[in-house]
């Protein structure tokens, strides 16, 4: 078959029965057209497949055109903090619950991906974030994230005092239980949950959302996301056991007196979409919006 994807990478969720026999046919179905295939060793190493080539995530950002992730939006999420920093694209096929990143359907890939591979395909262009917590004028530690970055305590329900700055412009103080800096990825995520607003995926913008602040006029915010965004913890919070976490998966450690910084990543990622791909569709179906009336 004639693609402009060289080779072609799979990516999956490991320890899962589902994902693994559909990686397992993706394979067949891949390599039965003449492609180039490579596999994330983790996963690969439950396949079976005597003949797969198995590589490390960063060797397969290196080498592969294109990547196919094979689960929920956790896996893209993780796959999307290492293949952004590559010229990889990117597309999923949905084995986990809601897949908003994740659109294709594992049941049903052959026909999506005969047309991708032919070059019928959207494109887009996801950002991340970058989260640095800067203790006494020096960085101790940082990460990136596809969906949103979180200051919370180490416990449940244990408010935190700190102060928020945009460009270097003081914004206010809080007393929560701590603050969700979220992409537009991320505003149908945990950020949603927290009652912030749905940004359609094309914004350059980034939302704060409070959580359970100790005040009612606090609401979240919309800002650029080219934005400078520093938060200062108090030197009076207790707690020792801060953190910022990163779309759930990574965690930084925070103590009292840290600044963190969250800046938009130079790496974006670059997601397919099988031709018709409709944003709106997508939250309609994912959310249980109502359809037409007329």
């Amino acid at each position: 078959m004639e693609t402009d994807f060289n080779t072609i990478a799979l990516i999956g969720k490991p320890d899962h029965q589902g994902a693994n026999q559909t990686l397992v046919a993706l394979y067949r179905y891949l390599a039965g057209l003449g492609l180039n295939v490579v596999i994330e060793r983790r996963v690969g190493e439950q396949l079976g497949l005597a003949d797969a080539e198995l590589l490390e995530m960063v060797e397969l950002g290196e080498r592969a055109d294109l990547a196919i992730v094979v689960g929920g939006d956790g896996n893209m999420l993780g796959s999307a903090r290492v293949l952004s920093r590559f010229d990889v694209a990117v597309v999923g096929v949905n084995r986990g619950n809601l897949g908003f990143l994740t659109d294709i359907s594992p049941d049903s890939f052959e026909q999506p991906l005969e047309r991708l591979l032919a070059g019928d395909y959207q494109t887009e262009h996801r950002f991340l974030l970058e989260a640095q917590v800067h203790r006494h004028g020096q960085l101790k530690a940082s990460n990136t994230a596809m969906n949103e970055a979180v200051l919370h305590p180490g416990k449940i329900a244990h408010m935190i005092e700190f102060e928020v700055y945009i460009n270097g412009h003081f914004m206010y103080s809080q007393r929560a239980d701590g603050m969700i800096v979220a992409t537009p990825t991320g505003s149908t995520a945990y950020s949603l949950s927290a009652g912030g607003p749905i940004l359609t995926p094309n914004l350059n913008a980034i939302t704060l959302v409070p959580m359970f602040p100790h005040t009612l006029s606090c609401r979240p915010i919309v800002i650029d996301a080219d934005a400078q965004i520093k938060m200062v913890l108090s030197p009076a919070n207790k707690s020792e056991h801060m953190l910022v976490s990163c779309d759930g998966h990574v965690s930084l450690a925070v103590q009292p007196g840290d600044e963190i910084h969250i800046n938009k990543s130079p790496h974006r990622l670059k997601l397919l979409h099988p031709r018709g791909h409709s944003y709106f569709e997508v939250l309609r179906s994912k959310l249980g919006w109502g359809s037409k009336l007329f």
